[in-house]
């Protein structure tokens, strides 16, 4: 009796996943934007009064903000903007445009600088690793007495 109902549930559970797989519902919405298709802007130069909503407002004007980031010294503990900061727009030609009409304005009394934010990169990471792996790794540590 007991095996007749693993054999149900198990029978069951394999009919529910086939129909999970089959079902359009579990497939990726074509809404949602390709990766890549997002463009990540570097803003330089800001003033230290400028605020991450009054950066969103200038760049609203362009397209779709998806996020806004304004670097600050919150590690040190002063919590001072850096002045420079991040804007992720929704599409690659709204942020062509906002970089094209952005360059150069003034903000808060200082010209700010907007170019395209280059992507991270892993390469210095992994030299970086690869000393630590290799310093650690060279002998044990031996005790002097």
């Amino acid at each position: 009796m007991v095996e007749e109902e693993a054999e149900d549930t198990k029978s069951l559970v394999n009919r529910a996943i086939s129909l999970a797989i089959n079902n359009k519902r579990w497939a990726k919405p074509s809404s949602l934007p390709k990766k890549g298709a997002n463009v990540n802007i570097y803003v330089g130069n800001l003033s230290l009064e400028v605020t991450e909503e009054e950066l969103r407002r200038e760049f609203m004007a362009f397209g779709e903000v998806i996020s806004v980031v304004v670097m600050n010294d919150k590690y040190i503990g002063s919590g001072q903007t850096r002045g420079y900061g991040f804007v992720e727009m929704a599409s690659k030609s709204q942020g062509e445009a906002a970089i094209a009409n952005l360059k150069g304005k003034r903000l808060k009394s200082r010209v700010i600088n907007v170019v395209e934010a280059l992507p991270l990169s892993d390469k210095r990471g992994k030299e970086y690793l690869r000393g630590r792996d290799n310093r650690f790794n060279r002998k044990a540590r031996q005790r002097r007495y």
